[in-house]
């Protein structure tokens, strides 16, 4: 008999008593319930991970929006200054030819309130055609333009 208590120790070794039992589904809980844990924490970062992915491709669709319409601006206001800066030179040439007209008629106006005329490239003080710079009241006065009446059309 003595062989058989020998057996039941080594048999109680092999077999897990009941409290070894129980710790090991314990710690086998435990272990499920870590991996679950490490699951669905490893999926709330993952969709964390696309929620921010999401975000920065909106937000590289917006700033190409601006972009575009940034860039729209720029053309509309560039072809705008080129054409007042067309404009701008239109007017400039003809407020030079306006006030070379201008200088001219003040030159004529000099020579007529002076009594003196050409005709035909020679001067004459023939009296049919002296007049006194007083009897004719614009011809006194100097021909001024204004800038309202320099640019109508």
């Amino acid at each position: 008999m003595a062989s058989s208590s020998g057996n039941s120790n080594s048999a109680g070794s092999m077999v897990p008593s009941g409290s070894e039992e129980v710790l090991h589904q314990l710690m086998d809980q435990r272990k499920r319930k870590r991996m679950e844990s490490n699951r669905e924490s490893a999926r709330r970062s993952r969709m964390r991970k696309q929620k921010h992915l999401d975000d920065l491709m909106a937000q590289v669709s917006q700033l190409a929006k601006d972009n575009s319409q940034i860039l729209s601006s720029i053309t509309f206001t560039t072809q705008h200054y080129l054409n007042m800066e067309a404009e701008n030179s239109v007017l400039r040439a003809q407020m030079m030819e306006l006030s070379q007209r201008l200088e001219s008629l003040n030159e004529i106006l000099h020579y007529l309130n002076n009594g003196v005329y050409e005709t035909e490239g020679f001067e004459t003080s023939d009296e049919r055609f002296t007049t006194n710079a007083f009897d004719i009241p614009h011809l006194n006065q100097p021909i001024m333009a204004s800038a309202d009446m320099m640019f109508e059309y």
